[in-house]
């Protein structure tokens, strides 16, 4: 890879896992081989959409290490870690960073409430842990401890801290995050955003999973955003804001494994007890995906 930054639209992939919890390798490796063909910039495996709070710890390695094999160098590899446990979540950054990723995505499982202090430690350990680019996830709809502005701006003084992913939803949070840290830490877009309006406040690119059923339209988007042709770029975004708008409606991985199955990727369905895509959410993805050019 010609840049050691991460910038542009990175996948978040899904697990394809059989009814026996076998994860599905080829299946995965051609979903890989066909997002890069397509343009993408990077791939994020164990992202929410790869169902990570879902997987047993032999299901995660076997997805991480399909998709370094896939990419081949040819992309970064940014690996989901998420635990409970700080020492849990080193164990994992130390075997993804020796299985061959490029960066990791650290993200806190917590059932019970966890403070500033404690989830400082989390992800300043998670850093300590490893020398890679550290990208720190926030997302205080899913998660019962977040990030908050006083933490984030903590951790940006860690040297291998360099981009955040907020899934708030909040784009003025994400501005104040931009304002107080944005000389440190890179900012990437996620669906709950509108990549393109990110990307104008000074974001580097997303890391969402629709960009796995339209990745062409993903780059398309972003180096129209680059090219600082924001009219042309937000004749994209309208069209594409309906899948972000169906994946926020539907289960999420639901949501993009019923997509790629469409696109004939036999992904299989979301881990029970989630429920597959339901035959609404499935005629609505049709009608996207048809629309956008995408099956």
């Amino acid at each position: 890879m010609d840049d050691d930054s991460f910038h542009g639209v990175f996948p978040y992939l899904v697990s394809p896992v059989d009814a026996s919890g076998v994860v599905k390798r080829d299946v995965l490796a051609r979903l890989c081989r066909d997002l890069i063909e397509a343009g993408v910039h990077g791939l994020t495996p164990l992202g929410s959409t790869g169902e990570f709070a879902y997987l047993t710890w032999e299901q995660k390695a076997a997805v991480v290490e399909t998709v370094v094999e896939a990419a081949d160098g040819r992309v970064p590899v940014v690996a989901g870690v998420a635990a409970t446990t700080v020492a849990e979540a080193e164990r994992q950054t130390a075997a993804f960073d020796a299985m061959g990723c490029d960066g990791v995505l650290a993200v806190m499982e917590a059932y019970f409430p966890v403070g500033d202090g404690g989830t400082y430690d989390y992800f300043s350990a998670i850093a300590g842990s490893t020398s890679l680019p550290i990208v720190l996830y926030t997302n205080p709809n899913f998660q019962r401890s977040d990030l908050t502005l006083p933490v984030i701006e903590r951790l940006a003084a860690i040297d291998n801290i360099r981009y955040l992913k907020d899934a708030s939803s909040n784009t003025g949070r994400l501005l104040s995050i931009i304002n107080i840290v944005g000389d440190r830490l890179q900012v990437f877009s996620a669906s709950a955003h509108i990549p393109a309006c990110v990307m104008m406040i000074g974001g580097v690119g997303w890391m969402a999973g629709p960009a796995c059923l339209v990745p062409a339209q993903s780059v398309a988007l972003y180096d129209l955003c680059r090219q600082g042709e924001w009219d042309a770029a937000m004749t994209v975004q309208r069209d594409l804001w309906a899948l972000n708008q169906a994946f926020a409606k539907h289960n999420l991985a639901a949501c993009i494994k019923g997509g790629l199955d469409l696109q004939g990727y036999d992904v299989g369905a979301p881990l029970p007890p989630q429920a597959p895509l339901s035959a609404d959410g499935r005629r609505d993805v049709v009608e996207i995906l048809r629309r956008l050019d995408a099956l």
